[in-house]
């Protein structure tokens, strides 16, 4: 069985996914695709993987799959007989671990967007965009707040899950895009406690402290 990821080692995707992997201890094959200025990934070959033509893209055993948070719950469910990361024996918490999978692949595109606005000048409206990634981590940072008065430490349930995985990378990378932390201290102490999940890797862009 041959786990195998197409990576860029700069998008915010794959990073996911690599979080994920390595989170898991699952053992896979990296495959760097030139997505600036090359973009790789809208050959044939790629298209032919995924017809959106968008990384990151991961090839189990045959099967095939895009969209970031769709793999990240696949490997959860894959790689985890337990159903620690992604609690499918209770629905409440299996419910809200959803939730923030939709939350991170909608709400914090903007996030996202306004990051490879600043880094690789792609087209958008960074404005617009930062003023939508602040929303949002706005929103996360008030989530955390809660649950830190409830005596919680993650975003879902008492353990981490695929709900922390996905939200992480986009408020850590922020800065590419000149949105400092300071504003959102809840999410601050959360992402110091990213950093003791057994597995955690770190990508450039990624500050050594919150």
């Amino acid at each position: 069985m041959t786990v195998t990821l197409y990576d860029f080692e700069l998008d915010e995707g794959c990073y996911k996914v690599r979080l994920m992997l390595s989170a898991l201890n699952v053992a896979h094959e990296k495959i760097a695709v030139d997505v600036f200025p090359g973009a790789e990934q809208t050959t044939p070959a790629f298209l032919h993987l995924n017809p959106r033509g968008t990384l990151p893209i991961l090839v189990d055993d045959g099967l095939v799959l895009n969209e970031t948070e769709a793999i990240v719950a696949y490997l959860a469910r894959r790689y985890d007989p337990m159903d620690h990361w992604l609690p499918a024996d209770d629905p409440a918490l299996f419910g809200a671990a959803l939730q923030w999978l939709a939350f991170a692949a909608d709400a914090l595109r903007p996030a996202a967007l306004a990051r490879l606005n600043a880094m690789f000048e792609v087209e958008a409206d960074a404005a617009m965009a930062t003023k939508a990634a602040r929303a949002a981590f706005r929103i996360m940072d008030d989530h955390m707040t809660a649950r830190e008065f409830d005596g919680g430490q993650w975003f879902v349930g008492g353990t981490p899950t695929v709900a922390d995985i996905v939200l992480f990378p986009s408020i850590a990378l922020s800065r590419d895009a000149a949105i400092e932390h300071d504003a959102y201290p809840a999410l601050r102490r959360w992402m110091r406690r990213v950093r003791t999940i057994p597995g955690f890797k770190t990508m450039p862009g990624i500050p050594d402290y919150y």
